[in-house]
């Protein structure tokens, strides 16, 4: 069953963040991840919910998108983002029709 991780992003220091963006991409990959949104506009049609930038991530299961998050690859690039932004982050498991 797929899984995915969204994230609401909000970027203090975006020329750090830049290193953030650069690294991410490759470590996925070796977890079967990819990118659903990377931070595109975005409308609020609801409430007060006015996020900075939101990133939705893919994976196959739960299980990958944990090992991605916990794994040493993901590790200087989850390190750059500690520094530079704040984030929230969720994972939620897709269903099968």
């Amino acid at each position: 069953m797929p899984a995915y991780i969204i994230i609401e992003i909000k970027i203090n220091n975006p020329q750090e963040y830049e290193g953030y963006k650069k690294l991410t991409p490759a470590s996925l990959a070796l977890y079967d991840g990819k990118f659903i949104v990377r931070g595109g506009k975005t409308k609020t049609l609801e409430g007060e919910w006015n996020p900075e930038r939101i990133v939705i991530l893919e994976f196959p299961t739960t299980e990958k998108a944990e090992h991605w998050w916990n794994s040493e690859e993901y590790a200087p690039a989850k390190r750059i983002r500690h520094q530079s932004a704040t984030s929230k982050m969720i994972l939620i498991e897709g269903f099968q029709q």
